[in-house]
């Protein structure tokens, strides 16, 4: 029999069984230790009946796989970015959809407090939410007033693994509140019964919603590039990587090199500056990563 981990607490994994519609709660084999493998949320796994706990018995290979937070095989992530309080940060934005798009994991853009801005800062913010579009992103735009539509989302959500991230106070409890009024207060219930404060309680919970999951999940607002090479991050870059075979070297990485398309698109207002000035610091990063 096979079933989706949806929760990891305290050495416990609650299972959905999708053929039979319904959870049960299991431990892994014994073997597993010796063999290091650990089941995590996000997994299909195949399981046996027992008694007290069902006992997983086989965990199927994972499309992608996370240390921090323990997480697999995520479909996409609804990054939330405000514009204004805290203000818009596109270096954060660009790094976890280059971290994401690395992983095979479809960013989802949500920009929340537009009616923050002025009438200025929505003519060039306009700018930057359709350079994203036009790129490939699918990008929704929320106010203080209508934090989130479930219209809006409903039809991402169906049939998938998602997760909620983006840096603090830009509306990420606000938005699963309103996806479901109830997450809250089961968030509180699990935090009480671990006898932990919410932000202290590390635990990993897919809740059902709109006939899909999302994950409620502390440390997806850390990202990073560290597991990437400077190749991995051009690639990333879903544009320069459509541009990459015009160039003239092959492996161009868009610095110096001559005859680069990537610079010539960035010189001619087809690229964002943003996002080239993004790019070059996560290649120096990279450059001067330290290899221990």
């Amino acid at each position: 029999m096979k079933a989706l981990i949806t929760c990891l607490i305290a050495g416990e994994y609650t299972l959905f069984d999708r053929d039979l519609h319904k959870s049960l709660i299991a431990k892994p084999r014994g073997v597993f230790r010796n063999e290091k493998i650990s089941p995590k949320v996000g997994d299909i796994v195949e399981y046996e009946n027992s008694t007290p706990y069902a006992i997983i018995t086989k965990v199927e290979p994972r499309k992608n796989d996370f240390i921090r937070p323990a997480i697999a095989n995520i479909d996409q992530a609804l990054i939330v970015t405000s514009v204004k309080e805290p203000d818009l940060n596109l270096n954060l934005l660009d790094k976890m959809i280059c971290a994401f798009e690395y992983q095979s994991i479809v960013p989802l853009l949500i920009f929340s407090k537009i009616d923050l801005l002025d009438d200025l800062a929505q003519e060039k913010f306009a700018i930057v939410a359709k350079y994203y579009q036009k790129i490939g992103y699918q990008v929704i735009l929320t106010t203080t007033k209508d934090p989130l539509t479930i219209n809006k989302l409903t039809p991402f959500l169906k049939n998938k693994i998602s997760v909620i991230t983006g840096q603090s106070g830009v509306g990420k409890s606000s938005m699963m509140n309103i996806l479901d009024e109830s997450l809250q207060s089961k968030t509180n219930e699990i935090s009480k019964a671990l006898n932990r404060g919410k932000h202290t309680t590390r635990y990993i919970k897919l809740y059902a919603l709109e006939e899909g999951w999302v994950a409620d999940s502390p440390g997806f607002g850390m990202v990073d590039l560290f597991d990437m090479d400077k190749i991995s991050i051009a690639h990333s870059f879903v544009e320069f990587f459509k541009l990459s075979n015009e160039c003239k070297f092959n492996g161009c990485l868009h610095q110096n090199e001559p005859s680069c398309k990537v610079k010539e698109a960035v010189m001619s207002g087809d690229i964002l500056p943003s996002r080239y000035q993004n790019y070059l610091q996560f290649i120096n990063e990279k450059q001067h990563q330290r290899k221990w």
